[in-house]
């Protein structure tokens, strides 16, 4: 479980400054975090920036991680701020969410339970998901590939639970119905 290993790798690089345990938790989310940048700047080297900016900041700061309640929404949340505020310095004036949203994962990472499933149909859920509207797909995608509970999506997107909650369905619905499951 992902939230386990994560409070160990905390309370390791609080107490004891374990550069170890904090490279273990930098390649646990660097590549969701990655991603996430990457759907909002679209420029590779930005993005690793910004991703690792943040956890330059977690580093630094490493002796208040107790007073971050989920380290993960917490860094989502900060990634997508610096995002905007690069964005906002380039004077990048035409951004709406739909098509910030839209560049978010273009690809499904296989997992486990992905390994299982054939390749005609993983081929059919990866379309169906790409069909999804740009809200809808990203938070099926943060929920579903990035193990986030609706409530933590709905922290980092500045959402209410409900809304999450509600695209998720759709979401699921959407697949259920084209997959015929």
């Amino acid at each position: 479980m992902p939230h386990d290993r994560i409070a160990k790798y905390i309370e390791a690089i609080q107490n004891n400054g374990d550069k170890a345990a904090f490279n273990e938790l930098y390649l646990l989310l660097e590549s969701k975090l990655y991603n996430f940048a990457f759907s909002f700047i679209g420029e590779r080297e930005i993005a690793q920036e910004i991703v690792n900016d943040a956890f330059l900041k977690l580093w630094l700061n490493r002796g208040k991680l107790d007073t971050i309640k989920n380290l993960q929404v917490y860094l989502f949340v900060l990634i997508k701020n610096a995002s905007l505020n690069y964005l906002r310095n380039i004077s990048f004036k035409q951004i709406n969410e739909p098509q910030l949203t839209e560049r978010f994962y273009f690809t499904v990472a296989a997992d486990p339970s992905q390994l299982l499933i054939s390749k005609e149909l993983q081929k059919r859920l990866v379309k169906e998901i790409d069909k999804l509207p740009p809200r809808c797909k990203l938070i099926f995608k943060m929920v579903k590939e990035d193990e986030l509970s609706c409530n933590e999506v709905a922290a980092v997107l500045g959402l209410s639970n409900k809304t999450v909650f509600a695209q998720l369905s759709i979401a699921l619905l959407k697949i259920e119905s084209a997959l015929k499951l």
